[in-house]
């Protein structure tokens, strides 16, 4: 028969031995997880990314409204651009007739508004002060410019004869678009386009492990065919063989 003081010593070495276990199950499991973000972090992203898609739109509001952090307002930007769309597209509205009723809707709205607002002993509303500024519009005027000198920057470049391969790329682009334009107008082209740039980068976020490993793929399948074309046509031209012996 064990004492009472032997049988209290192996009841704690058995508590200890416990506590050991569990320690040492918990800290594999914690670098386990550790191995698995590592792993996860070095993974290849879709375009070379090193940033998160937040941070590459530019991580202000518009970066949260593309991204749907607020659901109840980026769903109804998407439901009135949809409206207006269905105006346009469906029922067969005109620009000039949408602006005018609109804006007479909001005029009586707003007229209305102010003068009952005396008889409920209330202040009428304050209509907003909008107001561009000098620097804002050099601003724009700036980034415009800038935009349009590289616009005609590509193009002298591309219809000097210089450049080959930035040529035929160029004339297939304009191709496809000109393709794309001839089978849906040009409002569905617009709202197409819109949603596309709304909703995509959302679904990429939700989906970006599944979408980078196909994109990879996708990647190396579209460089392999351009070797295989670059080693059958492209390489026989003389401009482009050239340029590569130089």
């Amino acid at each position: 028969m064990m004492s009472e003081s032997e049988e209290h010593v192996s009841l704690l070495e058995k508590i200890n031995e416990k506590i050991h276990e569990y320690k040492h199950s918990s800290s594999s499991s914690s670098d386990s997880d550790d191995d698995k973000k590592a792993k996860k972090s070095k993974k290849k992203k879709l375009f070379g990314r090193k940033h998160p898609l937040h941070h590459v739109l530019g991580g202000g509001k518009a970066a949260d409204l593309v991204l749907w952090r607020n659901k109840q307002t980026s769903g109804s930007i998407l439901a009135g651009i949809t409206v207006i769309w269905l105006l346009f597209e469906g029922i067969g509205y005109h620009l000039l007739t949408f602006l005018c009723h609109t804006l007479i809707v909001f005029l009586t709205v707003w007229f209305i508004w102010s003068n009952a607002a005396s008889f409920v002993n209330r202040s009428p509303p304050k209509f907003p002060e909008v107001i561009l500024s000098e620097v804002q519009c050099l601003k724009i005027a700036h980034i415009a410019r800038k935009e349009i000198n590289e616009a005609f920057y590509t193009l002298r470049n591309v219809a000097s004869g210089k450049d080959l391969k930035t040529y035929l790329m160029t004339v297939a682009v304009l191709w496809f678009i000109s393709i794309i334009g001839s089978c849906f107008s040009f409002l569905t082209l617009s709202y197409t386009i819109f949603l596309m740039a709304y909703t995509l980068p959302m679904l990429y976020e939700k989906y970006e492990d599944q979408v980078d490993v196909v994109g990879e793929k996708a990647l190396i399948e579209i460089k392999k065919q351009y070797k295989v074309i670059d080693a059958k046509l492209l390489s026989k031209i003389p401009m482009l063989a050239e340029k590569k012996q130089h």
